[in-house]
């Protein structure tokens, strides 16, 4: 189903990228997905954005998504035009890589409605002159932007077609979303896909790095499933699951393991 299944660089945030990659690789997944911070922590190394690249190109895998910095919805000033050129900078990536998708979470605060459709245009167009499409994703401990519905509802305002909804399973559980408004989606409105899997119990206030493999929660993954392969979705699945249990295991096991659970919920021919 899709184009396949991403790793996501935070779920194996203490590996290093080259190691992440290898591991990719050998474990079965198909792509990729970049995080912004990945290129910081490069030059905070002293390493150039261009050995980034040069590192992802050389170990053959497809990137799934570039990440983008996010804030840019309500800046202002002089951190608006450096958030703009960060953002168009991570749109020159992903085309160099041959993606065509970035991504960006919403604002964590509130803020003008019509301010953030009209920030929305405008990113959408740096997003449109490098040929990629930006999946902006809500966050469900976000203060305003933290449903589906609100994401789309702000989507419609800014009417961008380089713009498109990013649907991550965990934020649309821990929302208490019903699979049953994603049949309303149109196929079109769907840029991205991310997924890990929400605790049952347990959840702190505003603590999002408790993300699990498919099956040891309690999202509906198997009637998620279904739903995109109705919606004729083409992009990856990308698990993204940061959480430091995770983190303190062999990182090629967590990979590995995540892989064969989501194998568990696709539905069949």
């Amino acid at each position: 189903m899709g184009a396949g299944f991403g790793l996501h660089t935070w779920t194996l945030d203490t590996t290093p990228l080259s190691k992440v990659l290898d591991i990719a690789k050998s474990t079965g997944w198909n792509a990729i997905e970049l995080r912004r911070v990945d290129f910081t922590r490069a030059k905070e190394a002293g390493r150039s954005a261009g050995q980034v690249l040069d590192l992802v190109k050389a170990s053959g895998l497809p990137v799934a998504c570039v990440g983008v910095e996010p804030g840019w919805m309500f800046a202002e000033g002089a951190e608006r035009k450096r958030l703009l050129q960060v953002f168009d900078e991570s749109c020159q990536y992903a085309a160099q890589l041959q993606c065509n998708t970035v991504m960006s979470p919403v604002d964590p605060g509130r803020g003008d409605v019509q301010r953030a459709a009209a920030s929305i245009r405008e990113v959408g167009d740096i997003a449109a002159k490098h040929g990629v499409r930006l999946g902006l994703e809500f966050n469900s401990v976000a203060e305003q932007f933290n449903s589906l519905e609100r994401l789309r509802d702000v989507l419609a305002r800014a009417g961008h077609t380089h713009v498109g909804l990013l649907l991550d399973t965990y934020h649309f559980g821990r929302s208490g979303g019903d699979p049953r408004a994603l049949e309303d989606l149109a196929p079109e409105e769907i840029a991205y896909f991310q997924y890990s899997d929400v605790p049952k119990n347990g959840l702190q206030p505003g603590k999002t790095l408790d993300r699990l493999p498919p099956g040891q929660g309690k999202i509906p993954f198997r009637e998620i499933f279904q739903n995109l392969v109705k919606k004729g979705y083409r992009g990856y699945l990308t698990y993204e699951a940061p959480n430091p249990a995770a983190w303190a295991r062999n990182p090629e096991d967590v990979a590995r393991e995540a892989l064969q659970a989501t194998r568990k919920f696709l539905p069949g021919p």
